[in-house]
């Protein structure tokens, strides 16, 4: 041991060590995961969670707390980011991106959430040092003290574009969407300033959990026996559960008799299920069939009128997941690895067929917010070629009298009627059918004979069906 005295410490505040908050480090974990990974907030989250529980960090509250921090951040990221840029003396692209998740955090507890500005500054400075370290989490003070400054409104008076100036770049900051998608979504509703303005802001509220009772398998009676459920809108399997509700908590659910399925999901497999037939009704194909929801439904209904569904899916790990949700089907069925666009079925040989395709998703950011931030018009390209060939696959899967379903969980023109169009003036012998009968009670569909539904208007995902039946 050195016989030379300790040195005295320097005046000053005594050295703390940071306070871990457990909710807040999950939830910047799942914003690391979302980023660093590419993966999706709806698949990283609930492991997440459910470790918490399982160690007994979480209750309830802060599973909620958890949740809203991750999709709240990602819903309104690109808000927030316009508000952090006016903030910093540098570009964005120049700061660290695991410094961005901390303050996309903070800035979301500060003008998203009712957590007062004097705890949401200190428990994201706080959290900064856990992840970050002592220096950049004086950094982070720094933005967030600015950011507390002025509420919500008040910045976007500041950073967003006027709307006669630029109306696309404002609604583009003011409701957190890429410009282009904007733009898009803008094209398809037709124009006018409150549809679009609704439609942006109900992609950034949270959607409800809506169950589907599977024919013959469960009821909606039952399930609306469940704490915290109420009737669906639109489709006679639904039930939706209100806030709080736990689709793992139903026994239905737990024994894959009952599923989670959005109401648009739901009403595109009833209409193509209700379509008028010419001639026979006994064999259906699913031919993009993965993850399995419409499968499982299409499965139960089939069964009830004594059909055959064969369900196709392209990757063997999601047709994986679509034997799962099929399984303890009352009805006979099949599900295959198979590729739609080289099938491996004879021609003619269905009554009725569903091709759900690929697409960007951009009917779903409700449920997959940090999907607006990854796609690109480019990517539009990419799919046109796929779903182009599925519908025409799809069309020589069905016999003469038969009916084609054509879906897509997207709204994008170049997605929806461009693709019906392209396909059905290469392919004679087809005909559009009305699908708007075949979505009873559902309001406001449009001039047909296609059909696309809204997160505004009807409260489910931004589906689209055009129903085809072979005339030849």
């Amino acid at each position: 041991m050195s016989d030379q005295p300790r040195r005295p410490r320097k005046p000053g505040k005594p050295y703390r060590r940071p306070q871990k908050d457990p909710v807040r480090i999950l939830a910047f974990e799942a914003l690391r995961a979302v980023d660093e990974r590419d993966a999706y907030a709806n698949l990283v989250l609930p492991p997440l969670l459910r470790k918490a529980r399982e160690k007994g960090d979480f209750d309830a509250r802060d599973a909620a707390l958890a949740t809203e921090l991750v999709y709240g951040t990602l819903r309104r990221q690109g808000t927030y980011d316009a508000i952090i840029a006016d903030c910093v003396d540098r570009p964005l692209r120049e700061v660290d991106p695991p410094v961005l998740d901390v303050l996309g955090l903070g800035v979301h507890q500060l003008l998203g959430t009712r957590i007062p500005s004097h705890a949401a500054v200190s428990a994201t400075v706080e959290l900064a040092r856990v992840v970050l370290g002592d220096g950049r989490a004086k950094f982070v003070n720094a933005v967030l003290r600015k950011v507390a400054r002025d509420d919500l409104d008040g910045w976007l008076a500041r950073v967003a574009p006027p709307y006669d100036e630029d109306p696309e770049d404002h609604l583009a900051v003011v409701h957190s969407h890429p410009r282009w998608v904007v733009s898009a979504l803008w094209d398809s509703l037709g124009g006018g300033r409150s549809g679009i303005e609704e439609l942006l802001a109900a992609d950034n509220e949270r959607p409800e959990v809506t169950l589907v009772a599977r024919p013959g398998r469960s009821t909606t009676g039952e399930l609306l026996g469940e704490e915290a459920a109420v009737p669906g809108r639109w489709s006679p399997y639904a039930v939706r559960l209100s806030e709080g509700g736990e689709p793992g908590a139903v026994e239905a659910v737990r024994e894959n008799r009952a599923g989670v399925q959005d109401e648009g999901s739901q009403l595109v497999a009833l209409a193509l299920a209700n379509a008028p037939l010419d001639g026979p009704d006994r064999r259906w194909l699913d031919g993009c069939a993965g993850p399995g929801g419409k499968a499982a439904l299409l499965g139960a209904l089939a069964a009830e009128r004594g059909a055959f569904l064969l369900a196709s899916e392209k990757q063997p790990h999601r047709a994986g997941l679509v034997a799962k949700a099929l399984d303890g089907n009352p009805g006979p069925y099949q599900v295959i690895a198979a590729d739609g666009t080289r099938p491996a079925w004879r021609p003619g040989g269905f009554d009725r067929v569903l091709v759900d395709v690929p697409c960007t998703g951009l009917g779903a950011l409700r449920r997959r917010p940090e999907a607006r931030w990854r796609r690109r018009p480019e990517d539009l390209d990419g799919f046109a070629p796929l779903q182009r060939g599925l519908l025409r696959s799809a069309l020589d899967a069905v016999r003469v009298g038969g009916v084609v379903g054509y879906a897509t969980c997207s709204p994008h023109l170049a997605e929806t009627r461009a693709v019906v169009d392209d396909v059905l003036k290469q392919v004679p012998g087809t005909e559009l059918l009305d699908a708007r009968p075949l979505l009873p009670g559902v309001p406001e569909l449009g001039e047909g004979p296609d059909v696309q539904l809204w997160p505004h208007l009807h409260g489910t995902d931004a589906m689209y069906l055009a129903l085809i039946r072979r005339t030849a």
